[in-house]
C-alpha cells in the first residue's frame, strides 16, 4: 500500500501541470485562432487515384451572445483539385451517447481500416494490429468529416461553457447542427449535397439533427442519411422487466444467434429461420405478451415450447421467466453449459466466463473487449503520424462522467414533461414529410443484440414514414457489421450505391 500510494503521488506531481494548463484553458479561454493540422495523401477509392488533404481542425461554439463556449473538434478528408462547390460531403460521427468517431473513422468510412478477427473468433490481443489502405472508401464520391461531440476526442467546453450545455438530446443536437453549418459555410459547400452517416446513438442523433437543420432561421436541408444499427425507439431496444415491446423486438435477433451457434433452426437457412421468427413474434408471441396472466397454462406452456424452438432455450427457464427473456439473460443462458457467454454487440463473439452461475455475463461485452484495443491503438498511431496532429492532452474514445449527467429530456428545461422512452422516430418523419428529396438508408446486423433488426422494421413501420424513400438492408453480423469482411464490402457497396442513386 505504501508503494502503490508513493507511485500515485508521484503520477499526480507529474501529470499536474497538464491538469492545470487544461483547466486553464476550459475556464479562462483567450481568443485565439482554432488549431488545425493539415497532411496531403493519396490513394485508390473506388478505382480512382485521388489526392486528398487530411484536416484535423477545432471549430469554435459559440453562444447567443457570441461568447465561445466549446471547441468541437473535426476530421475531414477533401479531395484536392475538385470543383468543391458541388462536391458532396458526407458527415459521420458515432453514438454512446459518449463516444467519438473513431469506430466508424478507422472502422469503416476512413482511407485506412483497421482488421480484427472476421469471425468473432479471435481475440485482438497486443499491437502491431492490422490496419490496411481502405480501397472502398467513397473519396471518389464525396468528401468525409467525422465529428467528435463535446466531451469526445479532443473537443471540449471553454470559457464560460460548460458540458449540462452539450451533454443532452437537444443540446447535442444543437452543437453538431452548429458546426454542420459552420463547416459548410467555411468551406462554401451551401450548394453542394449532405449527406449523414450514424451508427447507434447517432442514429437517434441524426434524426434529431435533421430536424435542428431546418430550424433556426437558417435551414439547410440533407440529400440523405445512412443510419447504422439504428435506436431511434428506445421501447424496442430497452431490454428491461415489464417492457413488452422490447420481448417481441428482440426475438427475431434472439433466433438469428441461435441459429448461428447452432442452438436452433437446424436444417433452415438464416434468413428463413429469422423470417419465421418474425411472423410467430407478430403473431401468438404480441398476443400472448399482452394477455399475461390471462392466458391458461396449457397456452403457456404452448408459447414457452414455441420460444424453447426459437431461441434454443431450456423451456421450463422460459417457463420461469414467464416466456419473457431478458437479453441480458440470454446472452448467459445460451451457452451455459459451455461456461460461456455471448456479446451483445455482436451475438457471434462468445467468451468463457469466470462465475457460471451468474445471471447475465460477467466480463462485460466480449464483441467490446475483443475488438477495441485494436481500434483504439491503430487510430492513436495513426492520429498522432500519418496526420501529424501534436496535442498535450489525450483523444477521448469515450467521453469521462457523461453518461450518468446525460439530459435525455426532448423539451426545454421547466417545461413539463413525464419519462419515456427516448424516441426521434416521429422528428425523422417530419422532416422526411417536409423535405421529399430525402431518403434513408437502415443497415441493420442479424445478430446486434443492442439494437435488434427487427425493431428497426417495427420502428419504420410506424410514425407515418415514407415507405418509399426508406431502403432496409441486412448483414450476417452484428452492431458492427463493418468488423465482418464479406459484410464490409457489402455495407460499402450498398452505401455507394445509395449515394450514387441520390447523386445521379
Amino acid at each position: 500500500m505504501k508503494t502503490i500510494s508513493s507511485l500515485a503521488i508521484l503520477f499526480l506531481f507529474l501529470i499536474s501541470p497538464l491538469i492545470a494548463q487544461d483547466t486553464d484553458e476550459k475556464k479562462n479561454f483567450e481568443p485565439r485562432a482554432p488549431q488545425r493540422f493539415e497532411s496531403t495523401h493519396a490513394g485508390t477509392f473506388g478505382g480512382q487515384k485521388i489526392t486528398y488533404k487530411a484536416i484535423v481542425s477545432e471549430n469554435f461554439l459559440k453562444n447567443s451572445g457570441g461568447e465561445v463556449t466549446a471547441a468541437l473538434w473535426s476530421t475531414a478528408y477533401v479531395k484536392e483539385g475538385a470543383n468543391n462547390s458541388n462536391r458532396p460531403v458526407l458527415f459521420v460521427f458515432n453514438g454512446g451517447p459518449g463516444s467519438a468517431s473513431i469506430w466508424l473513422h478507422v472502422g469503416f468510412f476512413g482511407p485506412k481500416v483497421v482488421k480484427v478477427d472476421s469471425e468473432g473468433k479471435i481475440d485482438d490481443g497486443t499491437a502491431p494490429y492490422q490496419f490496411v489502405q481502405n480501397n472502398q472508401a467513397l473519396l471518389d464520391l464525396t468528401d468525409l468529416v467525422f465529428v467528435d461531440p463535446i466531451g469526445t476526442g479532443f473537443s471540449q467546453v471553454l470559457g464560460k461553457g460548460e458540458n449540462k450545455d452539450y451533454w443532452g438530446l437537444t443540446e447535442d443536437a444543437n452543437s453538431i447542427a452548429q458546426f454542420m453549418k459552420l463547416w459548410v459555410t467555411e468551406n462554401g459547400r451551401w450548394q453542394a449535397p449532405k449527406f449523414i452517416a450514424g451508427e447507434s446513438y447517432g442514429t437517434t442523433r441524426a434524426a434529431k439533427v435533421a430536424e435542428v437543420l431546418e430550424g433556426g432561421g437558417n435551414p439547410m436541408a440533407l440529400n440523405g442519411i445512412v443510419l447504422i444499427s439504428q435506436a431511434l425507439d428506445y421501447a424496442g431496444s430497452s431490454s428491461w422487466a415489464d417492457n413488452l415491446t422490447s420481448f417481441f423486438t428482440y426475438l427475431p435477433s434472439q433466433a438469428a444467434t441461435a441459429w448461428y451457434h447452432g442452438k436452433a433452426g437446424k436444417g433452415e437457412t438464416l434468413a428463413d429461420f429469422a423470417q419465421e421468427a418474425r411472423d410467430f413474434a407478430y403473431g401468438e408471441y404480441l398476443e400472448a405478451l399482452f394477455q399475461g396472466e390471462k392466458q391458461s397454462q396449457a397456452q403457456k406452456e404452448a408459447i414457452a415450447t414455441k420460444l424453447a424452438y426459437f431461441t434454443g432455450l431450456d423451456k421450463a427457464y422460459i417457463l420461469r421467466s414467464k416466456n419473457q427473456i431478458l437479453m441480458g439473460r440470454f446472452k448467459k443462458e445460451l451457452l451455459r453449459e459451455e461456461g460461456k457467454a455471448i456479446g451483445t454487440l455482436d451475438g457471434r463473439f462468445l467468451a468463457k466466463e469466470t462465475d457460471l452461475v451468474a445471471e447475465s455475463p460477467v466480463l462485460g461485452d466480449a464483441s467490446s473487449y475483443m475488438t477495441e484495443s485494436a481500434y483504439t491503438g491503430v487510430f492513436n498511431n495513426y492520429l498522432y503520424t500519418d496526420l501529424k496532429v501534436k496535442m498535450d492532452r489525450a483523444y477521448l474514445g469515450s467521453a469521462e462522467g457523461m453518461g450518468g449527467s446525460w439530459n435525455w429530456k426532448p423539451v426545454p428545461d421547466g417545461a413539463y414533461w413525464e419519462p419515456s422512452y427516448v424516441s426521434t422516430a416521429r422528428s425523422l418523419s417530419e422532416v422526411m414529410h417536409r423535405n421529399t428529396a430525402l431518403k434513408v438508408m437502415v443497415a441493420n446486423g442479424y445478430y446486434d443484440l443492442i439494437t435488434p433488426f427487427f425493431d428497426s422494421e417495427y420502428t419504420f413501420a410506424r410514425h407515418d414514414f415514407p415507405q418509399d424513400r426508406i431502403q432496409m438492408n441486412y448483414y450476417e453480423a452484428g452492431h458492427m457489421m463493418y468488423n465482418r469482411q464479406e459484410d464490409f464490402d457489402a455495407l460499402a457497396k450498398d452505401i455507394r450505391a445509395f449515394l450514387e442513386n441520390i447523386l445521379k
